[in-house]
């Protein structure tokens, strides 16, 4: 990394998962970079790596650039303008804020707004992947927000991972990741209902994905999502709430901009009936077995070594 890129001091809010690998991959990078999570020992592995562990989001107030991630608008909200929170005291403010959660148009815009009569600049910063994506180096991430800021922030957000694509002056990136989100959800339904018809016709799942992965149709997604579906592993990387969640902000958008959504919209109340049968806090490839029971199928692991394509 060169010196150019380095020259920042760098905070990070919210090591859960995503934030916690995002993190350490800056500091692998060599970025001087103060750490803070509400629960403390979360982020205290991240001392190992280099990281200051602080004790709130306030004591970040002095790094030139912050990057938010945490769980939803009422986090970022907390974390920013809070009681200890990132902006709220007057004497030291960083001159970028970075927001990678995913959250609602509305509060997006009083984010930018507060943030900016404050002297903070925000770029929006939503990711695409997971824990396992970042340590491949295949993460995307798409930003939105003031131009100037967004290439402060462009050396390391381009540490996340493969890509970064900026798309406008304001909070476009939010509903970029949105729309990613809905093709989420509506392309994992597609692939569970073709995937049970194959198996339902005495082709092992094992074989029609491998099929279907080299094939025209197949993609980094559908490789990805092959060891879940194969072996029925539904350890959570993205929860049916959380996909609901992001269904329902995609569907009030269509609202906004008056485009259906027909296909969305179907797959939301799929999703909702599916947390009403207790599949919320799942990964969401367990769409495969509630198709599958819709169908009068009880599927079993095929217990099979399948790559995920990352490696």
């Amino acid at each position: 990394m060169t010196e150019e890129k380095n020259q920042h001091r760098v905070g990070w809010i919210g090591t859960g998962r995503m934030g916690f690998a995002l993190a350490g991959r800056l500091l692998d990078a060599g970025v001087d970079l103060w750490a803070y999570n509400r629960t403390r020992s979360k982020a205290e592995p991240l001392a190992e790596k280099g990281a200051k562990i602080v004790d709130s989001p306030a004591e970040l107030a002095e790094r030139d650039i912050v990057f938010t991630m945490v769980a939803g608008p009422t986090d970022v909200m907390d974390v920013t303008f809070g009681d200890g929170g990132l902006l709220s005291h007057d004497d030291a403010r960083p001159g970028v804020l970075v927001d990678s959660t995913t959250i609602d148009p509305t509060t997006s815009q009083e984010l930018s707004t507060r943030a900016k009569t404050l002297g903070t600049e925000v770029v929006a910063a939503p990711v695409s992947g997971n824990p396992n994506v970042v340590e491949s180096g295949n993460l995307t991430a798409v930003a939105s927000g003031p131009r100037e800021a967004f290439e402060t922030a462009r050396p390391y957000l381009e540490m996340f991972g493969r890509k970064v694509t900026y798309v406008g002056e304001g909070d476009e990136a939010r509903l970029v990741k949105i729309c990613h989100n809905l093709m989420l959800g509506v392309v994992t339904q597609s692939m569970a209902e073709i995937t049970v018809l194959a198996e339902a016709a005495g082709v092992s799942r094992t074989d029609f994905l491998d099929f279907l992965n080299d094939s025209v149709m197949g993609s980094t997604f559908t490789r990805y999502k092959t060891p879940a579906f194969v072996n029925l592993d539904y350890t959570p990387t993205f929860t049916w709430h959380l996909l609901r969640k992001d269904f329902e902000l995609g569907l009030a958008s269509g609202r906004e901009f008056d485009v259906p959504l027909p296909t969305a919209a179907l797959v939301h109340q799929i999703v909702v009936d599916g947390i009403g049968l207790g599949y919320g806090d799942q990964d969401f490839a367990a769409l495969l077995t509630k198709l599958a029971n819709g169908a009068g199928r009880d599927i079993k692991s095929e217990d099979r070594d399948v790559s995920d394509g990352l490696s």
